[in-house]
């Protein structure tokens, strides 16, 4: 068993974390941080649980720390549901103390040494991490892109060997994208909020990177153009996406393209089987409907059109956020990075 933490442990992801952690078959769970107003106490009465799953009794008695490096002299690897305005340094001082981390904030995705992995998309993304080692770093930093960027690059995988050149989205994303104290309830009942700010630009840039060649030392971004357009909209959970794209193919070849894929990686717990859940009904994917298929891992797609047109749809806090950075962390520990 390899021991892992979480640091921002008490947050809408970090609850995820520790959800999908708290009985992992290869990671063991012993170490959450959390800011000041939570150190010393036990989780159990540090956490506002807030999740649709069960309170892990098992991980309850664990004292929460302080988030800093000192703190997590007993781990090998943590996971950061950190805030992108504190995580970078963080996640840095960890890497530079031999930790491996495994994250959700957007502070080092784009940095040309740092992997931005999708494990069914991009695994072999993930030997950027010699490149880290090679510059003198004891550990390494290993992101998972922006909620609908893993949604929206899962979708277009199966579609790379009919080519296109153009993308177009539009995304109706859930309220727990924003965290529990993301959108007031007045803001949003009743409303779609047609701003969510930096997710276009994370969606347009993150997914070139991702989708990207790379030569044993760098990526060269993907050779397409991605347009995004994001809205707020009164779901709890699960983004649903709006693709244009110029394949040339028929919706009957899509929709095969879809069901024939198979994923280039295999065997890691968390990996959802099938990876995408194709619909053939006019009126799915839902996300009431369907964003836990394969543990809230799977992303579904349907009303596959001419032209081409279709909708993905995906859960935002687990595929989207932790159990992205999970999935990510059973691929370093496959490919004996740890």
């Amino acid at each position: 068993m390899i021991n892992v933490g979480v640091l921002g442990a008490t947050g809408a992801v970090g609850q995820r974390f520790v959800q999908l952690l708290a009985d992992h078959p290869w990671f063991r769970l012993t170490t959450l941080t959390a800011s000041g107003r939570s150190e010393g106490r036990r989780y159990s009465e540090a956490v506002d649980w807030r999740l649709d799953a069960p309170f892990p009794d098992s991980i309850g008695d664990l004292v929460v720390s302080a988030t800093r490096t000192e703190s997590l002299e007993d781990c090998d690897l943590v996971f950061s549901a950190l805030p992108a305005e504190i995580a970078g340094d963080v996640e840095t001082s960890c890497a530079q103390a031999g930790l491996g981390v495994c994250t959700n904030a957007s502070s080092h995705r784009m940095e040309p040494d740092v992997p931005l992995i999708v494990p069914e998309v991009n695994p072999e993304h993930l030997a950027l991490i010699d490149r880290q080692r090679e510059s003198g770093r004891g550990g390494f930093i290993v992101t998972n892109p922006n909620c609908s960027t893993i949604i929206f690059t899962l979708a277009l995988a199966p579609l790379r060997n009919l080519g296109f050149s153009d993308v177009r989205v539009a995304t109706m994303q859930a309220i727990s994208g924003a965290g529990f104290a993301g959108v007031p309830a007045m803001a949003i009942y009743d409303n779609v909020v047609p701003f969510i700010g930096g997710e276009e630009e994370k969606m347009e840039s993150e997914t070139l990177k991702i989708m990207g060649t790379f030569d044993g030392a760098r990526v060269t971004p993907a050779p397409f153009s991605v347009s995004a357009s994001c809205h707020r909209v009164p779901v709890v959970d699960g983004h649903t996406l709006a693709i244009w794209c110029d394949v040339p193919a028929s919706p009957e070849e899509v929709r095969e393209a879809f069901r024939s894929w198979r994923p280039p990686i295999a065997g890691l717990p968390t990996q959802p089987d099938p990876a995408i859940q194709v619909f053939d009904e006019p009126n799915r994917p839902q996300p009431r409907l369907d964003r836990m298929r394969g543990r809230g891992m799977t992303v579904s797609v349907g009303r596959i059109r001419p032209g081409l047109r279709f909708i993905a749809l995906g859960h935002n806090t687990i595929r989207g956020a932790a159990g992205a950075s999970v999935l990510n962390a059973e691929l370093i520990v496959q490919k004996k990075y740890l």
